[in-house]
């Protein structure tokens, strides 16, 4: 009889099942039901059971589950404060780091200090960030926007977000034919015939002119159109090359009527432009500065390459071939020796007292 009482005794006392107990919790109410039923062999009295029962449930189960969340959600939370502020920094140290003008200055005023700068574009972010988008767009990458999450549902900060969406496209897609572009170059250049002294003046024989064969030996000239004569085989070969002389120096002649064209001279200037011109031409240059003005000449022509002014290459056999994907080869050391970075961008300009 003293068994089937404690058995009902058993099913009244209610149990903690709290979904969101912890593991302490969820041992207290096993240690409690076991702590009861090993009394069922002796008699048990009501008094006994409420005993046990205030002896065996935590009385700070509510404040232990609680505190036990706020736990395991601190380090992601922690986790997302930490990004938050490194895309800060980044978009603000990128910004002072351009050339844009932060604050309009009167013409005596001296630069401001890139503390300066960062403390004016901080307080426009936190005061006016509609504003500072607004500015700053151009500038912006596509990594920091994730700074302008809050303002989502603002009309303007989508309008901006999506226009720095579209630049980070295009500048993607400029790059990749850039890279491709410089991969074909050292291809190119490995196999030499492209980037000859003799390809190179058929290409751009004003600029030859300037750099190298103006200041060229009678006994180099000499030698050079030997060269020639020797390497053509036959009599065609022959009219070949002849041909090609003459379309380079009818190329040329249409590069100086463009040159001349193009420079406008002033009557103050005459005396002096024509002194400049005379030493110029009495001007011998050594070997190292001949050396100097050949490595300038085969740099401006890369670039030309590179930039795509090879009328007569042609292009989409690099821009749209995939093999030229491949770029763990080339360091960025080499590329930026030809391309720039960030390139100029126009910011307006920038006071704290208006909007």
């Amino acid at each position: 009889m003293a068994g089937s009482q404690t058995q009902d005794l058993l099913e009244d006392i209610p149990k903690v099942s709290d979904p969101s107990a912890d593991s302490v919790t969820q041992e207290a109410n096993s240690q409690m039901e076991g702590m009861l039923t090993v009394s069922t062999e002796g008699h048990v009295t009501l008094s006994d059971v409420e005993e046990q029962i205030k002896s065996s449930v935590p009385t700070s189960t509510g404040f232990e589950i609680g505190d036990a969340a706020r736990m395991m959600n601190e380090p992601h939370d922690q986790q997302q404060e930490d990004a938050m502020n490194a895309s800060l920094n980044s978009m603000f140290h990128t910004i002072a780091s351009s050339k844009a003008q932060i604050k309009s200055q009167q013409k005596d005023e001296p630069d401001l200090m890139y503390d300066q700068k960062l403390d004016i574009i901080k307080d426009l972010f936190w005061c006016k960030p509609v504003v500072f988008l607004e500015r700053f767009h151009k500038i912006i990458k596509e990594e920091h926007l994730v700074c302008f999450n809050h303002l989502a549902d603002n009309y303007e900060v989508t309008f901006y977000c999506k226009e720095i969406r579209k630049s980070s496209m295009k500048k993607t897609a400029r790059t990749n034919v850039r890279n491709k572009r410089y991969a074909a170059l050292q291809q190119l250049i490995k196999d030499g015939e492209y980037f000859s002294d003799e390809q190179m003046r058929t290409r751009d024989p004003l600029l030859y002119q300037q750099y190298i064969r103006q200041y060229m030996t009678e006994e180099e000239l000499l030698a050079e159109n030997s060269k020639n004569l020797s390497n053509a085989m036959c009599l065609s070969d022959l009219l070949m090359s002849t041909y090609q002389e003459k379309i380079v120096q009818e190329r040329l002649q249409w590069q100086k009527e463009r040159e001349d064209a193009c420079v406008e001279e002033e009557e103050d200037d005459e005396e002096e432009d024509d002194d400049t011109e005379s030493k110029a031409a009495d001007w011998i240059p050594s070997d190292d500065e001949r050396s100097m003005l050949r490595e300038e000449f085969v740099s401006r022509m890369y670039q030309r390459f590179l930039d795509g002014e090879d009328r007569d290459f042609d292009y989409s056999t690099v821009d749209d071939n995939p093999d030229f994907d491949n770029l763990d080869i080339i360091s960025r050391d080499e590329e930026e020796r030809y391309f720039d970075e960030e390139e100029p961008v126009e910011v307006e300009d920038m006071e704290m007292d208006k909007d």
